[in-house]
């Protein structure tokens, strides 16, 4: 992975600020410590910060063609590359480098902006045709890779990170209200909403193309599943047949995604949480170059109730893998949040971020570069406890006029009133008594606005663990898992992360394979467990998911951590103007008092995310509220 930086004129008048690209390109030079490059013309200006990966001595950006109209950056991984490579030699194509990202030059020339569904890989990339003056920016199918985007005068503003971005002087600083809300009653920001007012997220297999006559948009890749008129029904004795039968192909196709993504100019390593997913990652590895000694990452607390270095121990044993330990206390939080916020570009519910960045840290620290992981796996097969829960579960909680408005503000927010995270209705109603009146005042309507936050169209119909799945990639995923809390963290040190289990043709796979079968037997993730049998021990295989958790609010103040209180304290969120101080301490109250302490999964933390937007104002510069 790398980062990107570009400016486009978008009338007819020539570039203004492409002096500014120098300063956006500076601001990320973390994403790619090991090069520099640019492209600058009347029309547009592209940056590029290198993390050389592949083709070390000849693989530098931008790429140009031999007539040097057609000119391209990309950030992230092509995995396809050998097969576009044939291709395109076939066609008469002379490639320079053995780089994948020259390959998309022949491939724009051969297809144009179709190109992007000839593409197997993790990427955001910037191509600029001057023989039309047409500009194309691309996000991969899973949004693995992001790329962020504003109109600032005339021009179009576009980086791999927003803070690239703010480096445009003609770019205002301002927070995205409705950005904050998401934040506080979903798993994270959602595409094409930032924290940023103005500013946007290409969501993920989205395409833009921009020329003379404007900016356009269009999905050219969905997660989608059949109707539910369409899946097969699987029971009875049919049912350990069919279960077999995906569980090989799964193993089958994820190998395969594995060996693509072990490919590497620079030392490749794992990520092992000792859950089954990075396990069968980590397994599958190993079986592909026996005999080599991978190196292999944990995040270790002493905390029991966090800790799961007995099972990734297990794991790292059975695979003989160079295992490192990156223990994480309590006290380690502190001198790392500021930097955390700083490169999340965004406040957050968790404090496990931090964790993500000292991993991150401790791989670079190591010498490895490229790291595989789990992540994906989850949202596809079925991972989660709540794909055992079909039905709403209104009537246990909610009835008669409380459980039409809940079902209505579901339907309206995303398409179905399946449950997804928390019950919305209560919670709005908290978010009003947590927010400053001015805040609450500016948002008539939370979290959603005129627009559903996905594509309804994908929703209706389906079978509700189908519909639980397409909720999960959209609004747990691609952002926040494999955004603030996978892309930035690992970039901030210079480590590019790959995901198997988010290959093009395992997330076709996982949309062919009944409800019945992801669930059989009661267990999550059925597929899989079965797909890693032979590969990974049976403690790991059977055992349920403990989920990636670290220190809620509720721990922090209890143990006293002076810093964090701070940041909560009346005169810093009343300066700041988004937050109501007397509800703000209320809650620091009852969780020093020993009130009902806050579950990292099951609970939205507050706490937390009022203290991290109150280092996300003050780092950004963002303006007070009122």
């Amino acid at each position: 992975m790398c980062g990107l930086t570009g400016i486009y004129a978008l009338g007819s008048q020539d570039l203004e600020h492409s002096a500014a690209l120098s300063a956006m390109t500076d601001s990320i030079a973390h994403r790619g410590p090991d090069d520099i490059g640019s492209h600058i013309s009347t029309r547009v200006a592209l940056g590029f910060r290198r993390l050389s990966i592949n083709d070390l001595e000849h693989g530098r950006q931008p790429f140009c063609t031999d007539d040097g109209q057609t000119t391209v950056v990309c950030n992230g991984e092509i995995f396809n590359y050998p097969e576009l490579r044939a291709d395109a030699l076939r066609r008469g194509y002379q490639l320079k480098t053995r780089c994948d990202t020259e390959i998309l030059l022949p491939a724009y020339l051969a297809h144009g902006t179709e190109m992007v569904n000839h593409l197997d890989g993790q990427f955001a990339f910037a191509l600029y045709d001057a023989r039309t003056d047409r500009l194309i920016l691309a996000r991969d199918p899973a949004g693995i890779i992001p790329l962020f985007y504003t109109v600032a005068g005339q021009e179009l503003v576009f980086g791999s990170e927003i803070k690239a971005i703010m480096c445009h002087p003609r770019v205002r600083r301002q927070v995205d209200l409705r950005g904050l809300d998401q934040v506080c009653s979903l798993p994270g920001l959602v595409s094409p909403r930032t924290m940023f007012a103005g500013v946007h997220s290409l969501r993920p297999g989205e395409r833009l193309v921009a020329d003379r006559g404007g900016i356009r948009l269009d999905r050219y890749h969905n997660l989608t599943f059949p109707l539910a008129a369409d899946v097969p029904g699987v029971a009875g004795t049919d049912l350990g047949r069919v279960l077999d039968a995906h569980a090989a192909t799964a193993a089958a196709t994820l190998a395969d995604a594995v060996r693509s993504r072990i490919v590497a100019d620079v030392p490749v390593g794992m990520y092992l949480s000792g859950g089954l997913d990075s396990s069968l990652v980590g397994s599958l590895m190993a079986a592909a170059l026996p005999g080599c000694s991978w190196p292999s990452y944990s995040v270790t607390f002493p905390d029991r109730h966090f800790d799961e270095s007995e099972h990734q121990r297990l794991i790292a044993s059975k695979l003989g893998t160079r295992h490192v330990e990156v223990p994480v206390r309590e006290s380690d939080l502190a001198g790392h949040f500021t930097r955390m916020v700083r490169h999340a570009e965004c406040p957050v519910r968790e404090s496990y971020n931090v964790c993500s960045l000292l991993l991150a840290e401790a791989v670079r620290d190591t010498g490895t570069v490229a790291i595989l992981s789990g992540e994906g796996a989850d949202e596809l097969f079925a991972g989660y406890s709540g794909y055992r829960f079909h039905s709403e579960h209104l009537a246990q909680r909610l009835s008669g006029l409380d459980a039409a408005l809940e079902r209505q503000m579901r339907t309206r927010m995303w398409g179905t009133a399946i449950g997804f995270e928390h019950d919305q209705v209560p919670a709005q109603e908290f978010r009003r008594e947590i927010y400053s009146a001015d805040l609450a005042d500016a948002l008539d309507e939370f979290s959603v606005g005129s627009q559903p936050l996905v594509d309804t169209e994908q929703v209706a119909g389906r079978h509700p663990l189908h519909q639980r799945s397409y909720l999960d990639f959209h609004l747990r995923l691609a952002d926040h898992l494999l955004g603030d809390h996978g892309d930035r963290m690992a970039l901030a040190n210079g480590v590019e992360l790959r995901f198997p289990f988010l290959s093009r043709e395992m997330i076709r796979l996982a949309t062919t394979i009944p409800p019945d079968v992801l669930l059989a037997g009661g267990h999550e993730k059925a597929v899989l467990r079965r797909a890693a049998a032979g590969l990974v021990p049976g403690e790991i295989r059977r055992r349920a998911k403990f989920g990636f958790r670290s220190h809620t609010s509720s721990d922090l103040l209890s143990s006293g951590a002076d810093w964090f209180a701070e940041l909560l304290a009346p005169s810093v969120v009343r300066r700041h103007g988004y937050f109501n101080p007397e509800t703000v301490q209320a809650l620091v109250g009852r969780q020093r008092d020993g009130g009902p302490a806050v579950h990292a999964h099951l609970d939205v933390d507050y706490l937390m995310i009022v203290a991290t937007f109150a280092l996300f104002v003050e780092e950004f510069g963002l303006p007070c509220l009122g």
